[in-house]
């Protein structure tokens, strides 16, 4: 057991979170959490201390009287979602929020799992630690995206961790190491810019050593995508491989493709008829679907008063994109539980971090990293509901060394998350060869 008051504070506390310790038990080959589990009291900035969310009575009453209090605006004036999130929709799901949702079971589902902090520079950064029973097992880093959060991977962590369980085979077995970005969720606010997707990557590679992988693989999709694909262009010692549900657009297409978009040409007349499709979603995408990311883009803390106030403000911004790019296009509610949606959404409430997650897409921009050869094997999957859906040979434009290419039949933007069992079977087939 580890004494509460031998802990070093967090900004955790001041978001109205108790941490609580408990007893911890992890194979002793992982040194990190030898001093743990002997019950040392002195922890030093780089140790892994024990996590356990418990948010506090006051924190919930709070949400309940604001969610009570939201005003209303006036109904859309169109029969679609072309002005945006209707509001019978978002009124229905505030309805189940305020009678029917209950927290405490996404908090057990969390205190179920094994979590940690652990400060790398100079912020603490919230991880799920899944063993695998098997020896063998891969050690797998799993990045999230946003509008999502750890929460997009909990479905997944059985079937990586202990695929005999789910009609696999031991030899595909992954040890899971669950990070939440800086600003997303647990992990700590930076106080200071800089944390784009490159120096994120840099931290990644820091907590897998930590805990004592010497070798080990990336996943991510959205903007854990982009963190896999930043690691893969830095080549750290022991990272074998990435594997990737969502590729990046700027990297793939080709030149004059792009500069038909950016000029608003139309298609270059030697693009086949999947080119061409391609073609007029990014222009879609582009024309009608990237207002989000070019507010927090650029005035993040702009938008950011909004979300910090209002639940109802944050619930509709993030329904939006969910409706966007699940398969199942404008019904988040026929791949997702109301659960499900309100889990990550109240996560991103209680932690107070819908301004800061919306950062990383202002420190994307601001401070972008230079292209680079993507030097470590590569896999991809794609899923019919994503967003951006290249060709092969597109995306060897940026993985030169691509492994693995395989396009699935269902699944959208949330892959994890609407499909875990499928997405499980990708990853697995994805890193088969790098064992």
């Amino acid at each position: 057991m580890i004494d509460q008051q031998a802990r070093r504070p967090t900004a955790l506390t001041r978001r109205a979170l108790l941490v609580g310790g408990g007893a911890v038990t992890l194979a002793a080959s992982i040194s990190p959490y030898a001093a743990i589990e002997a019950g040392a009291q002195a922890l030093a900035p780089n140790d892994i201390r024990p996590f356990r969310v418990n948010v506090s009575g006051e924190s919930l009453a709070d949400l309940n009287r604001r969610l009570g209090a939201t005003r209303w605006p006036a109904a859309e004036t169109v029969d679609d979602r072309s002005q945006g999130v209707q509001l019978s929709k978002l009124q229905d799901l505030l309805h189940y929020w305020q009678t029917d949702y209950d927290w405490r079971r996404a908090e057990e589902k969390l205190n179920s799992l094994p979590q940690f902090l652990t400060e790398i520079d100079g912020v603490d950064i919230h991880f799920i630690h899944v063993q695998s029973p098997h020896a063998d097992a891969m050690p797998l880093i799993m990045t999230h995206g946003w509008p999502g959060s750890i929460f997009e991977l909990l479905k997944v962590i059985g079937p990586l961790t202990d695929p005999t369980a789910y009609g696999g085979n031991a030899q595909d077995a992954f040890h899971l190491v669950l990070p939440s970005i800086p600003g997303f969720g647990f992990s700590e606010t930076p106080k200071d810019t800089g944390w784009n997707p490159a120096r994120i990557a840099r931290a990644w590679d820091t907590l897998m050593k930590r805990i004592g992988y010497r070798t080990y693989v990336s996943q991510g999709g959205d903007w854990g995508a982009i963190i896999s694909d930043s690691m893969g262009r830095q080549a750290p010692e022991g990272l074998l491989g990435i594997h990737v549900n969502r590729i990046e657009r700027s990297t793939t297409i080709p030149p004059e493709v792009g500069k038909a978009l950016m000029n608003g040409d139309p298609a270059p007349e030697s693009l086949n008829a999947e080119e061409k499709a391609i073609f007029n979603e990014a222009r879609e995408f582009l024309n009608k679907g990237f207002g989000y990311a070019a507010l927090m883009g650029t005035r993040p803390q702009t938008i950011g008063y909004s979300l910090a106030d209002s639940p109802v403000g944050l619930a509709a911004w993030f329904y939006d994109k969910l409706a966007d790019w699940v398969f199942t296009r404008g019904e988040p509610e026929r791949s997702f539980t109301r659960d499900e949606i309100l889990d990550n959404i109240t996560f991103y409430w209680l932690t107070n971090t819908g301004p800061s997650s919306s950062r990383i897409y202002w420190e994307n921009a601001a401070n972008a990293e230079k292209p680079g050869i993507i030097a470590v094997p590569v896999a991809v999957s794609i899923f019919p509901g994503e967003v951006y859906r290249p060709p092969r040979h597109w995306a060897e434009r940026a993985y030169p060394k691509l492994i693995y290419y395989n396009k699935v039949d269902k699944g959208g933007h949330f892959a994890a998350w609407e499909e875990p069992e499928l997405f499980s079977a990708e990853v697995r087939a994805a890193f088969r060869s790098l064992r």
